[in-house]
C-alpha cells in the first residue's frame, strides 16, 4: 500500500538513505531539511523537498500543512532530523542544551502534535521517531545528547500508549554506529568546549579516537541498514516497537542492560584513559 511520509533531517545521513529506500519503494515522500540544495537528489529520484529548519515553529507547521494540503493525507512521520553537542557537563553553556534539546526532543514533539489530528481522523498513521543506542545508554562528554534521547524515547513509550486506540502506532529507532557526517565536528567541539579545562586530558582523548574514526573505510554500518529497518517498519502491519539496527547495537544494549553500572562505566571509559 502507497503511503504518504514526511522524513525530517533528509539532506544527510539516514534521513536521506530512508527518503531514497522509502521513495524506490513506491512511497509518496517529502523530504525536510535546511540544507534544501543536499536534497535535490531525492527531488530527482520522484520525491518532494521541503525547507525545514527544526528551530523554527512556522516551519514545523508549514511542512505538515504541505503535505497534507498537497496529498489530503499524512501516513507516516520520520522524526530523524538531530543534533549532536560534545563536551563535558560542566563545561557546556545551557543555552547550547537548551538548543539541542529544541532540535532532537521539541521539534519532534511539536510535528508529532500536527500530525496527530490527521492520523487519528483516518483512524492509522505511523510515528518513528529516530532515537539511538543513547536512548538507552549514555557515554562521557556527551551529556545533553544522551539525555535528549533518552527523553525522546520516554516521550514515544508514553505517547504509544496514548494513540495506540487511535490505531496509530509509535515506533523507536535505536542506530548504532553508522558512518554519516553526523560526528564530524566531534574532535572540533571536544577541544573548543572541553578542551581547556579540568576535562582537557579525556576530551582530547576522545577527540584523538574520533578522529581516527572518520573516512569511508572505518567500522560503522552505512545508513542504508537503517533506512532498510524504518521502510520495514513503516511497511508492517504491526511494526515492533523498537528497532535496533546496526554496528554494536544489540552489543552495546545489551551490555549496558546486564552489566552493573560501575562496569559498564569502566568499558565506556577504557578508551579515554
Amino acid at each position: 500500500m502507497q503511503k504518504v511520509v514526511l522524513v525530517t533531517g533528509a539532506s544527510a545521513g539516514i534521513g536521506k538513505a530512508t527518503a531514497l529506500e522509502l521513495i524506490r519503494a513506491g512511497h509518496i515522500v517529502y523530504g525536510a531539511a535546511r540544507r534544501v540544495p543536499r536534497m535535490a537528489g531525492l527531488r530527482d529520484a520522484g520525491g518532494h523537498v521541503l525547507e525545514l529548519d527544526a528551530r523554527r515553529p512556522e516551519d514545523l507547521e508549514r511542512v505538515i500543512a504541505t503535505v497534507v494540503g498537497e496529498q489530503g493525507r499524512l501516513d507516516v512521520l520520520v522524526n530523524n532530523a538531530g543534533t549532536v553537542l560534545h563536551g563535558a557537563a560542566e563545561d557546556i553553556p545551557l543555552d547550547l542544551a537548551r538548543d539541542q534539546f529544541e532540535v532532537n526532543v521539541f521539534a519532534p514533539a511539536r510535528l508529532i502534535q500536527l500530525a496527530l489530528p490527521h492520523m487519528r481522523e483516518r483512524g492509522s498513521g505511523t510515528i518513528v521517531n529516530v532515537s539511538s543506542v543513547g536512548g538507552e545508554i549514555a557515554l562521557p562528554l556527551g551529556c545533553w545528547y544522551y539525555a535528549g534521547k533518552h527523553a525522546l524515547e520516554a516521550y514515544s513509550d508514553s505517547l504509544r500508549m496514548e494513540v495506540e486506540p487511535f490505531g496509530i502506532d509509535v515506533v523507536i529507532i535505536q542506530p548504532g554506529i553508522i558512518r554519516t557526517e553526523f560526528e564530524d565536528r566531534t574532535a572540533q567541539e571536544l577541544r573548543e568546549i572541553s578542551g581547556g579545562t579540568a576535562y582537557g586530558a579525556m576530551a582530547e582523548a576522545m577527540a584523538v579516537r574520533a578522529e581516527a574514526q572518520l573516512g569511508e573505510d572505518t567500522q560503522g554500518s552505512a545508513p542504508g541498514v537503517v533506512a532498510a529497518t524504518i521502510r520495514e517498519a513503516v511497511e508492517a502491519d504491526r511494526p515492533e516497537t523498537r528497532y535496533a539496527v546496526g554496528w554494536l547495537a544489540d552489543k552495546l544494549l545489551e551490555l549496558n542492560r546486564t552489566l552493573p553500572d560501575r562496569e559498564f562505566d569502566k568499558l565506556a571509559t577504557s578508551a579515554m584513559q
